[in-house]
């Protein structure tokens, strides 16, 4: 088979088998074998073995995956989300919108802290939409901020898609973290000017809180849960970045802070009870290996792709493509987007930045800004239909009267931040690179 007719043949049937249903690992494993007997030899299966063993599964940086997510376990568990969702709406109960700005800010906090956007979506869904449609917030508002604040934990550190990507790529876990930090806080605050701005203009948006209930809680008691209930998940935040930004640790050493400091404040605000201990690292483990089962799928299939000539055939497309680099940039962010429709983010960064960054790397551009662009451009995979994960997350705690029509409007004007998001970034790359340069000289 010509190296055209495998590249056809293998996202063809990867398409066909992700329609029908199938999980996405057994997929790509499955493409991965059938594509290796019709292309490259049977024998090519010995090599994608050694490869899976040798260099993927044998990956130091991938360790700190599943340190992350026990570390967002324990803290999800811990219900000291819930607490501090209250304590920040109460203070932000003076500002028009301050509902939807509250939960903005603490998806913020929970993306810095947990990083999982199936948690922190169905925790915002759960405590803070039946809340905003009680007090009158406009429906798509209320929806639309809950699920794209919610992805904001695969963007801003310390996030598991960017240990992925480091470990795909020649940039280091604390290079990308530090890149990926002011684009992440950059959309957080397009996501709360957006909702100052609409409420402002039209006001039903986003009702006060009543005075009465602001009455209930005096400044003291506010105070108070600022620093019972805000303070520790910053110093969680804290803790786990601050190790990395200063070269103290290595990801996987402030990935094993974080787990520390979450397991103390599951002790401390959690039930502290062993059944509750045994399903936190269940889950924890479960999310783990699905994680590593896609991970051996993409590589196998990557593998027998780029063997098979698949590689070549992809890097004469995008170099052909009108404009030079700024049009091939522009082909690689628009197919990423694309894939984000119909596949998660783990099988995106597995799949195409074997064939992207050394495509990235001959075109001499930043690796830095690339992939600090991808993981941008990523965030609307989990917004955009037919398998946009954040319409289903929500759509699974959703009050009645939340239809999926309802969900699909409510990302429309987010998707479009996220793009304004990434023409910023593109003309001004020192949003990436320039607390890289600051903190670790890169």
């Amino acid at each position: 088979m010509s190296p055209e007719m495998l590249t056809l043949f293998m996202f063809g049937g990867l398409l066909i088998g992700l329609f029908m249903g199938h999980p996405l690992a057994f997929v790509l494993g499955g493409m991965a074998v059938l594509g290796a007997w019709l292309g490259p030899g049977a024998n090519t299966l010995g090599i994608i073995i050694n490869n899976i063993y040798g260099n993927a599964m044998d990956n130091y940086v991938l360790v700190a995956i599943p340190l992350f997510i026990l570390m967002a376990r324990f803290l999800n568990d811990s219900g000291v989300t819930e607490k501090m969702f209250d304590t920040m709406r109460l203070l932000l109960a003076n500002l028009r919108g301050g509902l939807a700005l509250t939960v903005v800010v603490v998806s913020v906090l929970l993306a810095a802290t947990t990083g999982i956007v199936g948690a922190s979506i169905a925790v915002m869904g759960m405590i803070a939409l039946v809340p905003m449609l009680k007090y009158g917030y406009n429906k798509q508002l209320s929806t639309g901020v809950i699920m794209a604040s919610g992805c904001l934990g695969i963007l801003i550190p310390p996030s598991i898609m960017l240990i992925l990507m480091a470990s795909y790529s020649p940039v280091s876990v604390g290079a990308l973290f530090a890149g990926a930090l002011v684009p992440g806080l950059l959309l957080g605050v397009m996501y709360a000017l957006y909702v100052l701005v609409i409420c402002h203009l039209k006001p039903s948006y986003g009702p006060l809180v009543p005075a009465e209930e602001q009455a209930e809680t005096s400044t003291r008691q506010l105070l108070l849960m600022l620093g019972k209930y805000v303070l520790p998940p910053m110093a969680l935040i804290l803790g786990v970045l601050g190790s990395l930004f200063t070269g103290i640790a290595t990801a996987t050493e402030a990935s094993a802070i974080g787990v520390s400091i979450a397991f103390l404040l599951f002790l401390i605000f959690g039930d502290r009870k062993v059944s509750t201990c045994y399903n936190t690292l269940i889950e924890a483990s479960k999310t783990t290996t699905m994680v590593m089962l896609v991970l051996v799928g993409a590589t196998a299939f990557t593998g027998v792709f780029s063997i098979g000539g698949g590689m070549d055939v992809i890097h004469e497309v995008v170099m052909a493509m009108p404009g030079g680099n700024v049009g091939a940039l522009i082909l690689m962010f628009f197919l990423v987007f694309i894939l984000g429709m119909f596949l998660d983010w783990t099988g995106i960064v597995l799949l195409s930045f074997p064939i992207m960054l050394p495509i990235i790397e001959s075109m001499g551009v930043d690796v830095l800004w690339f992939v600090v662009m991808v993981a941008v451009v990523l965030q609307t995979s989990f917004l955009t239909p037919p398998f946009g994960y954040a319409l289903f997350y929500l759509k699974g705690v959703a009050p009645k009267g939340v239809e999926t029509l309802d969900l699909y409007r409510a990302v429309i004007p987010f998707c479009a931040l996220i793009v304004l998001a990434c023409l910023l970034m593109a003309f001004f790359p020192a949003l990436v690179t320039g607390l890289p340069s600051l903190l670790i000289g890169y």
